[in-house]
């Protein structure tokens, strides 16, 4: 599949809200990302990494309802990836005040002083909001970013058992599955997807010399987050023919799923998942030699 020609809104939705220099040049052109930053549609940041311009946009929400960034556009702030870009700013509020209408999605907290950084909920409290809230597929891939940008896993656990009232539990099951070896939001959610259908799948798992995604070697089965960003070119389609033929031959069964159906078809992808567990024998399949990094 060839991508150069992508517009660079959709390829920063697509990697999370955040992608390099290379990612986006890979994706779309130089001439498309350079309009791009121009009409303010992306946001170039440091060491030649872009943006969306959410964070912006949920700053000045949150100033005009004197309140605070929180949920998805707080992750955001913190520079993680999530699954889809929120379409509002979310904005943290006191709960006496109610404004009548908002073009920002209003949370009514009266949150603690030690919850707020700088006009944005902590990285902390960003990861409860977001974990309590959203749901477990993107949710995860909120944990897996953080996790990824040097939030410790250890730190998450202890953050998540301290969590009480409603949602906890959804909290804690999250942090308990969360993994920083998660290449991205796409992933996450597809690996959220599987496990809620009762596969065990495990992220970059080394099997017969490649690292697949998404490894349930219980079952033999490997799932394959077919990234756009990485099968542009004939060299990397012969790559992956010859990856997934030697996975196949070796006793593997490869399932291949594309961002737009992990993402908005999410149903769908479940049934697929689910249709796994139906097939008669196949956890008592013979399980092939998994070998190490």
């Amino acid at each position: 599949m060839h991508t150069s020609g992508m517009d660079v809104v959709e390829a920063l939705v697509r990697c999370g809200g955040f992608a390099d220099r290379t990612t986006m040049l890979r994706l779309s052109s130089r001439r498309q990302l350079e309009a791009g930053v121009a009409r303010g549609d992306v946001v170039r940041l440091a060491r030649d990494r872009y943006a969306l311009p959410l964070a912006d946009a949920a700053v000045a929400a949150a100033h005009a309802h004197r309140g605070v960034v929180s949920h998805l556009s707080a992750a955001v702030w913190w520079g993680w990836e999530v699954a889809l870009p929120p379409a509002r700013p979310h904005v943290t509020v006191p709960k006496h005040r109610r404004p009548r209408t908002s073009p920002a999605h209003l949370h009514w907290v009266d949150l603690q002083a030690w919850e707020i950084d700088d006009g944005v909920t902590t990285p902390e409290r960003t990861l409860v909001d977001c974990l309590r809230t959203l749901p477990f597929d993107d949710g995860l891939a909120v944990a897996d970013s953080a996790l990824r940008h040097g939030f410790g896993q250890d730190r998450l656990r202890a953050l998540a058992r301290s969590v009480q009232g409603p949602g906890s539990t959804r909290v804690r099951r999250a942090a308990d599955v969360a993994s920083g070896l998660a290449a991205n939001p796409f992933e996450s959610v597809l690996r959220a997807q599987a496990l809620e259908v009762g596969l065990a799948v495990e992220p970059q798992v080394w099997v017969e010399g490649v690292r697949p995604d998404l490894v349930d070697v219980t079952r033999n089965l490997i799932l394959e987050a077919d990234s756009f960003s990485w099968h542009g070119s004939r060299a990397a389609l012969r790559r992956d023919c010859r990856r997934y033929n030697r996975l196949v031959i070796a006793g593997w069964c490869v399932l291949r799923f594309a961002w737009e159906d992990v993402m908005h078809e999410r149903d769908h992808t479940r049934s697929v998942l689910a249709a796994v567990l139906e097939r008669p024998g196949w956890t008592e399949r013979p399980r092939k030699g998994r070998s190490a990094a």
